[in-house]
């Protein structure tokens, strides 16, 4: 049954929060990389949206692996790892991109290899 959830997955509160993680996880990353494309396609740097989507992209992800953790969920703590480190990488990225260009020195490179090491992020996501 489409949308059923799967028959060893607990319901009650923890699952509740679960979920409420994931979809601002996934609202977050939204904005991220929406942020990316707009930065990209105008060519005017990094943008407010983008630098909080890396922020909270980042904070929802750590509660999503400690909810997993403390839930006894099967976590694939290698895959986590690689995601931390990309994430904290397109994090300070962001925020020196934001800084640099607050300074009135603005470099797009640092936003482009934020927004491709997002891009990476989802499809580790996704397909690993």
């Amino acid at each position: 049954m489409p949308g059923a959830r799967p028959p060893n997955r607990r319901i009650g509160p923890v699952t509740t929060l679960y979920d409420i993680l994931v979809l601002l996880h996934l609202l977050f990353m939204a904005a991220l990389i929406g942020g990316y494309f707009v930065a990209a396609t105008q060519r005017s740097g990094i943008n407010t949206v983008m630098v909080w989507g890396a922020r909270l992209q980042l904070l929802t992800g750590l509660a999503l692996m400690g909810v997993a953790i403390a839930d006894d969920l099967d976590v694939n703590h290698t895959k986590l790892g690689i995601k931390l480190l990309i994430a904290l990488a397109v994090v300070a990225l962001a925020e020196i991109s934001a800084g640099k260009q607050k300074r009135g020195a603005a470099n797009p490179t640092l936003v482009h290899i934020a927004g491709v090491l997002a891009l990476v992020n989802v499809v580790i996501a996704v397909f690993v």
